[in-house]
């Protein structure tokens, strides 16, 4: 596999921007990092599921989005949820399972919600949540209410069932869904061209009449500039469109994952794109980022980090007369 050169090229940005989208990048890539050492701890039980190498992507998009449209996202969704509003006190107490969680521990990594953010999951299940992003967007038309629904998955939920009705229902009912498909090359452990006999994800998706384009999901420049473009398109249409944002995750699949299907030397020669050092080097050749800058920018981060595990290993569990609480309806309820 030929690896791409790495992003280059003027940032078209003001300093403020540009900074803002490097610390988003930062933010997620060590709380990443510092989860990564927590499971390691056994202080985070269950699965979890690393964007490192990624992080272009949810920082790029999540900025040309607003407050008010919906974010639904896969189950290596910390980042998404990060910059759409959550705190990463009750992220890291949801990965924690304890009740100052974002969905009182009861979730954990794979399944962060806030509905008042307009975060809808972390979905565990592949292609889960493109068929409640078309409901979500479907339910904001009848509605009136002037937002747009973006869901995040991998490639590998395009060989879903759920991909060609979600895709077929929103164009069909001219839906405002922005597809965003992660493609990092491997669902799981299995290459595209091993479970795809057609690897040209925006002709599948063009076949329902939807617009396409591809973007070079290791660029953050590029993933502001192009999903804020499809974010107006669909705004301006009530129509979906699918982009496609080409990435790579640095570590295995899951915690769980050893990470066999690949070599070290592929990813090696991915790390060169790594989105946070190259954007660095971009804005440091443009004379908007200092060295000093940085440093303070990555210490911030990683503090944040530090308060949101210490909030976290403060809180407290569920109380055990609480289990069965939002199991059933109460009786007589509305």
């Amino acid at each position: 596999m030929k690896v791409p050169a790495p992003p280059s090229g003027p940032v078209p940005w003001d300093k403020p921007l540009a900074l803002s989208l490097l610390s988003d990048m930062l933010r997620i890539r060590r709380m990443e990092e510092r989860a990564a050492e927590l499971y390691g701890q056994q202080k985070i039980r269950g699965f979890l599921h690393l964007y490192i190498g990624e992080e272009a992507v949810a920082a790029g998009a999540l900025r040309a989005l607003s407050a008010d449209d919906n974010v639904v996202a896969t189950y290596r969704e910390h980042g998404h949820a990060l910059l759409h509003g959550l705190k990463m006190d009750a992220i890291m107490a949801e990965m924690f399972g304890r009740r100052d969680g974002s969905s009182r521990g009861r979730g954990g990594s794979m399944h962060l919600f806030d509905r008042a953010r307009h975060f809808f999951g972390g979905q565990a299940i592949v292609g889960g949540g493109l068929p409640l992003a078309t409901g979500l967007a479907l339910a904001d038309k009848l509605l009136k209410r002037q937002a747009l629904t973006a869901c995040f998955f991998g490639e590998g939920a395009v060989a879903e069932g759920s991909f060609h009705e979600a895709m077929n229902l929103a164009a069909l009912w001219r839906l405002p869904v922005l597809f965003c498909c992660e493609n990092n090359l491997y669902a799981m452990g299995t290459a595209l061209a091993r479970s795809e006999s057609q690897t040209d994800l925006c002709l599948k998706a063009a076949s329902y009449g939807v617009e396409v384009m591809t973007v070079d999901g290791m660029d953050v420049v590029a993933v502001h500039q192009a999903v804020r473009f499809a974010a107006q398109k669909v705004r301006d249409t009530s129509a979906p469109m699918f982009v496609e944002l080409r990435t790579y995750r640095f570590r295995a699949h899951s915690m769980f994952d050893p990470d066999l299907y690949r070599t070290k030397q592929e990813i090696e020669a991915w790390k060169t794109r790594g989105p946070i050092h190259t954007f660095t080097a971009r804005l440091k050749l443009q004379g908007i980022l200092s060295e000093d800058e940085f440093l303070a920018l990555d210490a911030s981060a990683q503090a944040e980090v530090e308060a949101a595990v210490a909030f976290a290993e403060a809180s407290n569990w569920e109380p055990v007369e609480d289990l069965l609480r939002d199991v059933h309806t109460p009786a007589g309820a509305a």
